[in-house]
């Protein structure tokens, strides 16, 4: 199977893969990002770097195994954030995952990071698709796909209902088709 690479770049960001020694990076960045994360993602309430040492541990193994492709977003050299490369949409899909601390938003960094992923996904053989998934209360992760090409294909009540505070329950699903399905023609 054919990985992305471990360093990627676009514009003002460089993503490098998380490994188990940014223990410390992350610890600071989630704990400085709390707040800011808190309504839209659950694990930031109650991390500490026990968790974030378990978060690692998965990423090495998520990256060997092919399922998962966790980066720490750069810029000039300062950690700003994380995002992800993700198997978890079916056969010939990625989905992308990100957030950024804070004082790094509104600076256009996590669409450049989100670029680097796509283009990324884009060389990884049998990749059709790639997806931006966010609850509807969050329109800052719809400017990102917006921005990037990606066209709202669904939007999808969650079961379980909201799983962070700022959420409705809500999901919307952006996607950019990257290639055609084997045995469909486009004209």
């Amino acid at each position: 199977m054919e990985q992305p690479a471990e360093v990627l770049r676009s514009d003002q960001v460089e993503l490098r893969r998380w490994r188990e020694p940014d223990i410390e990076i992350l610890h600071r960045l989630l704990t400085e990002s709390r707040e800011h994360l808190l309504p839209w993602m659950p694990f930031a309430a109650d991390h500490d770097r026990r968790q974030g040492a378990a978060f690692l541990t998965r990423c090495a193994e998520e990256w060997a195994s092919g399922q998962a492709y966790h980066y720490v977003i750069t810029t000039d050299g300062v950690a700003v954030g994380a995002c992800s490369l993700m198997r978890r949409i079916g056969p010939g899909g990625l989905d992308i995952g990100y957030w950024l601390h804070p004082s790094w938003t509104g600076k256009g960094l996590v669409t450049m990071a989100a670029a680097a992923l796509v283009n990324a996904g884009r060389r990884m053989p049998g990749i059709e698709r790639i997806e931006i998934h966010h609850d509807e209360a969050n329109p800052a992760s719809g400017a990102v796909a917006r921005r990037l090409g990606f066209t709202e294909v669904e939007r999808v009540r969650i079961p379980e209902g909201p799983a962070a505070p700022g959420e409705t329950g809500i999901d919307l699903i952006w996607r950019l088709q990257v290639r055609s399905s084997p045995g469909v023609r486009r004209c």
